[in-house]
Formats: C-alpha cells, structure tokens, sequence
C-alpha cells in the first residue's frame, strides 16, 4: 500500500533476488491485483493448538481475574448477568472464598517457576470483578496480602477493579493506598445513567457522583493516573453526550462500549433491540463528529480500524527486526481472530469455573477451582475444546477476505456450543471487504494526519 524505494528492496528482502517477473514479489502482485487485496497466496487454515499451548500461555500469563462476587448492590437494565440474557450462571449473592484463589495463585505460581517463560520482567495485573467487588473487600485484602507474601521473582503485580462507585466511600483510602487502576461504571448524566439502579429501583446517580466527587477531592493525584470511567451505550444516552460530560466534569476520556449482543434470550430480543446503540453509528450523528474523533483518537471506532487496518496491511509495519529482513513465507493459521485460552487472562468465576475471559459465555468453562481439591485443570482436554470449535469455522476461514485481519472472538458467535451449522459474523467476502479497504483509505485521505499519528503514536 506504501511504495518503498527500488534500491532498497534488496536490503529488505532477499540481497540475491532480482525483480523480475518470476520474483516472489512480482508474483504477489499479480495476486493481489487479480483478486483484490486477498493477501492469501499459499496460507492454510488447519492450524490447531496443543497441551504446551496452554501451559505456555499460563506461563506467560498476563492478567487473573476473579469474579470476587456474584452480589450486586445494583441492577443495571441491560447487565450481562440480568434478565436480558441467558449464557451465564444463575446468581445466588456467593461470595468467593480466599481459599479457592490461593488455590489458583499458588497452582499458577508453581508454573511460573516453572514454566516457559518468554521475558525476564513482567507485570501481572491481579483483577477484582463482580457484581460489584467492594462487597467483598475483606476477600480482596486477604488476595493482596498473600500475594506480596510470596515476593514472585520477575513479575511486578498490579491491581485492578471494576466498581460502579456505590460503596467507593468506604474503601478508597486502601485503593489509592495500593494504586488499584479503577474502572468505574458511569453511563453520563442523571437521565443517561437512569438504567442504572439499585435492588429497591432507586435512582443510583447522585451517590455514584458524590463518590467519585469525593475520590477526585480527596486523592487527586491518584484520580488523575489511576481512575477511568467505562461506559454502556444505550437509548437513553449519545457518545456525544457521555464522552462531554465526562471529560467536562472529571477530564477523562471514557471508554464507551455497545450492548453485549452474545446470550440473549429469545423472549428479550425485541427489548434487547430497541435498547442497543452501535457506538460508530451514534459517534458519526453527532455535529462534532470531527472535534470527537480528534479527542477521543484511540477510544473511536475509526481510529481504531485504521491502526488495525495499517498494523496488517501496511508493509511498512513490521513487529521484529527479524520480520523486517525475512523473506515472507505461507503460514499454517489458526482459524479466527481470537486469542487462544490464557493468551490474555484466567477468569475464576465466583462458582469456581475457570473461563478464559469474563467476556465470554459461562458455558465454555475449562476447569474447576476449590478449596478442598488441587485445580483442575486439563491441558489436554482444553486444546480438544478449543481445536474442535475451531473446526467448524476452519472452511468460512478459508474463503474469508478478513482473514489475516480477522477480530473474532468465536466464543462470541452465538450457538457455538450447538450442533447446528453456524456463521461466522465476521465473515467478509470480496465486496464487504472492498469497502471496509475503501472505508479506511477514504478516512485517511479525509484526515491526512490519521497515517502518521498511528504511526507514531500507536504502532512505533
């Protein structure tokens, strides 16, 4: 897509290769311009993982998460976990037991000790998540104390929580104590935030602000480094709306998400319907559309598509020196564009299910925390669940035009677990794909700075 100079393609590729007709490159061009950006000469889509695969990844583990309750002091309209949906657990109000997360940190420790490690200093982020976690503070202090007990040779650990602020009052003084980076749930103003409400259906917008208020106040510089602000997107609020008065009022910039679209019930999805909001479509009605993009850069949806678009197609970009001197070959994929079990995290469910993400539906567990037992947790059976997924979107991977840019998550595609035929929703076939190439281009060209602050910025 970016032309490099003729003299130095020899240095970049092959020193002895001439550019003739017959040359790899010559070739691939012909390709290219016969089928239309496909980057697809001999790769293949049979790529499965293996037992090392997980242990590796758990090796090289970036993130714990654990579902520290299932008790909410809220119940948001649209949560995951509410009437909208079915791919979860029922909830009972648990709590985690400390003795089921030592289990597991001592279970991980062992293998990072162990284990094939790819780096010499690394931080582990250790998460609390819910319901709402502060209803179980005494759980989080007994995981923080233990883990700095163990003093873990090479990593570095971080602490993370996503709250929705009701009881921050109470317990910021030990979060800013240990610089937790928080998350808080705010969807914008009174009426914005108003499917946000407590077990009684009370309003629950004024305590979340005085909280936060409250927060900023009396820890400032923590608020500054440490606190951001997630937000749902919904009918009753605009990305206009959210991201200026959060920014007007804490400075912050929130990430703002659409509506989980996985596990709805069936007897939901019209009310499901009329509730959801697509973030890219709302942000372009706005009459700031431009000075909102600017600002948000990264937090945009088309920000985000053009680093996507440039990191797998500009062949400028390149992750290694080693990359940058090779000679590219056809590769044996893995099928979709989702991270293999534990590339990013372990999730611990409150039940004592072990997922790959919090993100996905409960169903794909693959394994078992407690505290009475060892782990468990197969290498081998969680390679088979994984690879047997895989094969039922291996052919649709073949002929789709995304497929080395590919962002989907198959744990996200409805009905996965079934026996039906499924597909995928990420599919892109010549003509979709030629205008999400055209979509990107035609950004760029309207914003001629986009290419270099990506560049730089994000990809450098």
């Amino acid at each position: 897509m970016f032309l490099t100079h003729p003299s130095l393609i020899p240095f970049l590729y092959n020193q002895n290769e001439k550019a003739d007709e017959d040359s790899y490159y010559a070739r691939k061009a012909a390709y290219l311009k016969e089928h239309g950006y496909l980057e697809d000469i001999n790769h293949r889509y049979d790529g499965t993982i293996s037992p090392d695969t997980v242990e590796y990844n758990l090796a090289n583990l970036k993130q714990i998460v654990f579902e520290v309750t299932d008790a909410c002091n809220l119940r948001c309209k649209y949560c995951a976990y509410g009437e909208l949906y079915s791919d979860h657990d029922e909830r009972h109000a648990q709590k985690m037991t400390f003795a089921s997360a030592k289990n597991i940190i001592d279970f991980l420790v062992n293998i990072w000790n162990n284990g094939k490690q790819e780096f010499t200093q690394k931080v582990i982020y250790i998460s609390f998540y819910g319901g709402e976690p502060l209803l179980n503070m005494p759980f989080i202090r007994q995981v923080i104390e233990y883990v700095e007990s163990l003093h873990i040779a090479n990593r570095t650990i971080e602490y993370t929580m996503t709250s929705n602020a009701m009881l921050l009052d109470r317990y910021m003084d030990y979060l800013a104590e240990k610089n937790f980076g928080l998350l808080i749930s705010l969807d914008g103003n009174k009426w914005n935030n108003s499917y946000r409400v407590t077990a009684s259906g009370e309003d629950s917008f004024e305590r979340n602000i005085a909280n936060v208020d409250l927060l900023k106040e009396k820890y400032p510089e923590y608020f500054e480094k440490h606190v951001n602000f997630n937000t749902v997107l919904h009918n009753r609020n605009t990305v206009d709306e959210v991201f200026k008065f959060i920014k007007e009022r804490y400075g912050k910039q929130p990430r703002i998400t659409s509506l989980n679209t996985t596990g709805i019930r069936a007897d939901k999805q019209e009310e499901f319907n009329n509730m959801f909001r697509n973030v890219a479509d709302n942000l372009q009605q706005s009459k700031d559309y431009e000075l909102l993009i600017d600002e948000m850069f990264m937090n945009s949806p088309e920000y985000h598509d053009v680093c996507l678009f440039l990191y797998k197609y500009n062949q400028n970009v390149y992750r290694s020196y080693n990359d940058l001197f090779a000679l590219l070959k056809a590769e044996n994929y893995i099928p979709t564009g989702g991270c293999t079990p534990f590339d990013r995290k372990i999730f611990i469910t409150v039940n004592g299910k072990v997922l790959a993400c919090e993100r996905i539906g409960q169903q794909y567990g693959l394994g078992v925390v407690n505290p009475e037992t060892p782990v468990d947790l197969s290498f081998q059976k969680i390679a088979d669940m994984h690879n047997h997924y895989l094969d039922k979107l291996r052919a649709q991977c073949k002929t789709c035009y995304m497929s080395q840019s590919c962002m989907q998550c198959m744990y996200t595609i409805n009905q996965l677990d079934s026996s039906e035929k499924i597909k995928c929703p990420g599919f892109t076939n010549r003509e979709d794909f030629a205008r999400y190439v055209s979509r990107n281009l035609s950004f760029m060209e309207k914003h001629p700075t986009a290419y270099e602050r990506v560049m730089e910025v994000v990809l450098n």
